[in-house]
C-alpha cells in the first residue's frame, strides 16, 4: 500500500515563480510539484492550494483522516491562524511545515509560526527543495 501524502499550500503560493522571485525563486510551484510527484512514484500525493483560511482548514480535515502525512505551507496564515493549528492537531496525519524562505530572517511579524507546535518538523529556507526534504522526512517516518 502506497504512502499517502497531502501537500497543502496557502495564500499567494499560487504566485510562486512570479511573486518576489528574489525571495521565492523564479520556478512556478505547480511545475515543481509536478516533478516532485513524478520523482516519488510509490507515494500517492494530493496537492491543494487556496487563498482562503476556511478552505485550508476543510482540506486539513478532509485529508488528515485519509493520508499518512500532511506537508503544509500555510503562507501568511502561518503567523496568524490558531484555527489552522487546531485543525492540524485534530487529525491523525502528522504534519510537516514547509517555508520556501527562512521565516526567522524575515520581517518581525513573520518570525513566529502558529503552526509549528502542531507539526513534527519545520523545514525553512531551502527554497522549493524544502518540499522534497519534507517528503523524504515523511517517508523515513518523521511524520508517522
Amino acid at each position: 500500500m502506497a504512502m499517502k501524502i497531502a501537500i497543502i499550500n496557502g495564500p499567494n503560493l499560487n504566485l510562486v515563480g512570479v511573486r518576489e522571485p528574489d525571495v521565492y525563486g523564479s520556478e512556478r510551484l505547480d511545475d515543481y510539484l509536478c516533478r516532485l510527484v513524478a520523482d516519488f512514484p510509490n507515494v500517492e500525493f494530493t496537492t491543494f492550494q487556496s487563498n482562503h483560511e476556511g478552505d485550508l482548514i476543510d482540506e486539513v480535515q478532509r485529508r488528515g483522516f485519509a493520508c499518512d502525512a500532511i506537508i503544509i505551507n500555510a503562507g501568511g496564515y502561518t503567523h496568524t491562524s490558531i484555527a489552522l493549528q487546531d485543525a492540524l492537531r485534530a487529525v491523525p496525519a502528522r504534519a510537516i511545515e514547509v517555508h520556501i524562505s527562512d521565516i526567522t530572517r524575515r520581517e518581525p511579524y513573520r518570525r513566529h509560526s502558529m503552526l509549528a507546535e502542531a507539526c513534527v518538523a519545520t523545514i525553512m529556507g531551502q527554497g522549493l527543495d524544502g518540499y522534497r526534504q519534507a517528503v523524504k522526512l515523511a517517508i523515513a517516518g518523521g511524520a508517522s
